[in-house]
Formats: C-alpha cells, sequence, structure tokens
C-alpha cells in the first residue's frame, strides 16, 4: 500500500511544482541522471549477486525478453509503413517494451501470491526486464536519437552505461559467489530505494494533459500494446504453445501486464525521444494498469 501512495505522492508532487513559477521545472533532467547513474547501479550490485540461475528460471526472465523484441518488431516496422519519426518509434518502444516489474510488480505480486511470489518478480525484473533496459534499450535510444546512428557510437554508449558496467560486474560477483559487506549492501539498498520517488517526480515535471496534443492515440496505442496485446502473446505463447500452468507462470503473465517501465521512459526523456509522451505513458499507464491487471488475474484463475 505504501508503495501505491507513494507513485501518486510524487507524480502529484511534480504536476504541482509545474506551476511554481520559483521551481526550475527543467530540474527533471538533472533528477533523471541521478536515477540512471546512481540508483540504478545499485539495485544492479544488490540484487544480481543473489540470483541462482538454473533452467527453470528461462521462462520468468525471458518474458521481458521477448516483450522487448516483439515491441521492436512491431513499432519499428508500423512506425516506418506510417512514416513516423525516429524519436517517436523509439519513444513507443522504450515505454511500450518495458515492465514496471520491480517498484510496481512487487507489492502487486506481494499481495496476489504471497512472499513466495516475490522470488519469481525478482527474476523478470533483474535478469530479465532490467537487463533488457540495460542493453537493448540504450541501444534504442542512441539508435533512434539520431538520424544516421554509427555503430560504433552505439555500442560505445551501451558499454559506458552506468548500470551495464554494474551489471557485468554484478554477474562476475555471482559467478564467482563473491557478496559485497553487509554495510556495504545496505548503502546500495538505500540509494536504489531512491530512484523511485525521483523517476516519478521527474514524470510529474513532464506530464502535461494538452487535449489537442498529437500524441493521445499514440498513447492508446502504446498503452494498448503494453496492457493487453503483450500479455495475451505472452499468455498464449507460455500457456498454450509450451503448455506451461504453474504459479510460476502466472506471476511471470502478471509482471508482463505491468504499466510501464519507469526507467524506460526517463530513458527516453534523457534522449530525448518524445518526452511529453513517455511521461503520458507512465501517467496514464500506471492508474489504467490497475484495471487491466484485475482481467488478467481473473483470466489467470482458470488455468
Amino acid at each position: 500500500m505504501n508503495n501505491f501512495i507513494l507513485i501518486f505522492l510524487f507524480l502529484s508532487l511534480g504536476l504541482v511544482l509545474q506551476h511554481v513559477k520559483q521551481f526550475p521545472t527543467h530540474v527533471y533532467k538533472t533528477l533523471n541522471k541521478i536515477v540512471i547513474y546512481f540508483c540504478l547501479p545499485a539495485i544492479t550490485l544488490y540484487h544480481i549477486p543473489k540470483i541462482k540461475w538454473s533452467s527453470e528460471l528461462l521462462f520468468p526472465i525471458g518474458a521481458g525478453w521477448i516483450t522487448y523484441i516483439l515491441a521492436f518488431i512491431f513499432f519499428h516496422f508500423l512506425g516506418r509503413r506510417n512514416g513516423w519519426s525516429n524519436k517517436l518509434i523509439g519513444c513507443l518502444i522504450l515505454t511500450a517494451g518495458l515492465s514496471n516489474s520491480s517498484f510496481l510488480g512487487y507489492p502487486i505480486i506481494e499481495a496476489l501470491f504471497g512472499k513466495k511470489g516475490l522470488e519469481t518478480a525478482v527474476l523478470v525484473d533483474q535478469p530479465g526486464t532490467f537487463v533488457v533496459v540495460s542493453t537493448l534499450g540504450v541501444f534504442t535510444a542512441a539508435f533512434y536519437s539520431k538520424g544516421s546512428p554509427n555503430a560504433l557510437g552505439i555500442i560505445k554508449k551501451i558499454i559506458t552505461f552506468p548500470p551495464f558496467l554494474m551489471f557485468v560486474l554484478a554477474c562476475l560477483m555471482n559467478i564467482f559467489d563473491y557478496n559485497l559487506n553487509v554495510n556495504f549492501q545496505s548503502v546500495l539498498l538505500k540509494i536504489g530505494s531512491l530512484v523511485t520517488p525521483l523517476a516519478l517526480l521527474s514524470v510529474g515535471l513532464q506530464l502535461t494533459f494538452d487535449r489537442k496534443s498529437q500524441h493521445w492515440k499514440f498513447l492508446r496505442l502504446g498503452l494498448f500494446f503494453k496492457l493487453l496485446l503483450i500479455p495475451f502473446v505472452i499468455f498464449v505463447l507460455y500457456v498454450f504453445i509450451f503448455n506451461q500452468h504453474s504459479e510460476v507462470i502466472k506471476i511471470t503473465i502478471m509482471e508482463t501486464a505491468m504499466a510501464p517501465m519507469i526507467t524506460g521512459a526517463i530513458l527516453a526523456s534523457t534522449y530525448g525521444l518524445k518526452p511529453k509522451l513517455s511521461s503520458m505513458m507512465i501517467g496514464f499507464g500506471i492508474p489504467i494498469s490497475f484495471i487491466t491487471l484485475a482481467f488478467w488475474y481473473f483470466v489467470l484463475s482458470f488455468i
């Protein structure tokens, strides 16, 4: 419940501060950098070394990768066919292709499936969605933010992206079974906990409700893809094609049905990929997702 209160508190605070003349609303750019360069690396170093790997983890881990690849294919070809700008395509891929599998996902999964369900939620989030945003997400942001992207330049952006560097380090720590000092882990956890309030405040500072905006039709398309189409595809793939009916699969599908990932929106905004639309995807996606999540939970109760 505390997480839900925080969501609306910091989104509302950002909206209010937009109308305070003395407040520098462009401070959201600084908040974005703090999230990307400090908070996300801290989360990676804290969680990844603790994961115990096995072949059974492929379904929850793979969900985030499948979702993003499908989003890339869907919006890239639809955008090219309809003459959309690169920035619009990139924004939709980053926001509709990534799930809010941690901040929203963790408390919702715990409420619906108990503490045991969190183990699956972490797998969907950390080696799945979070690694996707640190690799393919950075590639997408760099690729669509420039008219003629340079391959070496994109690779450089990925390998110098702090969360990605920390992911590589964390994987090595996992392989060699190395754990950080307990006190240092506590510091990492505290730094990582700042990601949600700072990111939501940034989104609130950029969120607008212009009825004449051309973003509304793209918002509807993006949220339809994220909240309904993708969970349906994963549902059919996992349940009917792979014949999986375990609770792990139910949790995985619920995670793919979460609202757009805040970090994806922050990344889109940082690279200039339609910041207003990316904020709308978060601002409207979160409350709408509570309705669609109830629908998917009802559907999954029958498998």
